[in-house]
């Protein structure tokens, strides 16, 4: 991959999400988007795959980026969520996969019923477990909604840099960091609604909200090196990287509001609205024409 050297055990763990997703080979190449004999190539080891393809992957088929892409270690996350189990069976979730499984309900949860709503008990129903397991992996639920937090956050971080990784120069960056930001798949709409809960703690300066305010910083000091790079390349305007930054941002978060507050097939704004929104903003305040 461009910029960075592949796990090895890349392959066998897109191996593994393919046999989730209980299709073929070549089902899952049209699903992804991706030729079926580079993906053949690429799961045989005589190609690798590109940042770009793993990105796919991992959102198409729901799983964590962060271990797809090795940049993080961790159980398989590719068991099905407790709702998605057809009915009368249990989630599967391996003793080493319990914190991860746990990790992801909290956020599922916080996304569904709010931050403060959410309850040790809730969560240890949703793992089919005790809310003693739960403990044992995380002592207090502030330890746990923390790790939920940074969970969301090294996910985000995961995609993006496996989105911007082989992108051709700093537009078509920041074309694939708008796209990571537009909330249109589940896990999307459930890490902005988990967002716009931490946002509240931020204000009120609690452990969490501070971990918050640190991550925006470090989110709105990325898109701002994308802007200069993209100007220094001659394809944007020789604007303020910071100032552009501060006003991409904004605008990200009040459309995604809007997206999150609209009915799914309902009036209000969709995310196609919301892309083309913000691409023709980076057009009128951003591209060298």
């Amino acid at each position: 991959m461009s910029g960075m050297e592949q796990d090895p055990e890349v392959p066998a763990r897109v191996r593994e999400v393919i046999a989730a997703a209980g299709v073929t080979q070549r089902e899952f190449a049209r699903r992804i988007v991706m030729d079926p004999s580079k993906l053949s190539r690429s799961l045989g080891g005589t190609r690798r795959f590109t940042a770009a393809e793993l990105a796919r992957i991992a959102d198409t088929a729901d799983v964590d980026a962060a271990w797809l892409l090795g940049t993080r270690g961790g159980a398989d996350p590719t068991a099905p969520r407790p709702e998605a189990a057809p009915r009368g069976r249990r989630a599967a979730a391996p003793p080493e996969g319990r914190p991860l499984q746990i990790i992801r309900e909290t956020v599922r949860l916080i996304a569904d019923h709010g931050f403060h709503a959410v309850r040790v008990q809730d969560i240890a129903k949703a793992c089919e477990t005790s809310t003693a397991a739960i403990h044992y992996h995380f002592p207090g639920r502030d330890d746990l909604l923390e790790a939920a937090a940074r969970w969301c956050m090294d996910e985000d971080t995961a995609r993006r840099a496996a989105r911007i990784a082989e992108a051709a120069d700093a537009a078509d960056e920041l074309r694939q960091l708008i796209e990571l930001q537009t909330p249109r798949t589940t896990r999307q709409r459930d890490q902005w609604s988990v967002w716009l809960d931490l946002w509240a703690e931020a204000a009120r300066s609690t452990a969490v909200g501070r971990l918050h305010t640190e991550y925006y910083r470090q989110w709105r000091d990325t898109v701002a090196d994308v802007v200069r790079r993209g100007v220094a390349q001659r394809v944007f305007r020789p604007v303020d990287p910071d100032a552009a930054a501060l006003h991409l941002t904004a605008l990200i978060d009040g459309l995604a509001t809007q997206v999150l507050a609209a009915a799914p097939e309902g009036p209000g704004t969709r995310p196609d609205d919301m892309h083309a929104a913000l691409l023709a903003h980076v057009d009128a305040t951003l591209t060298a024409h």
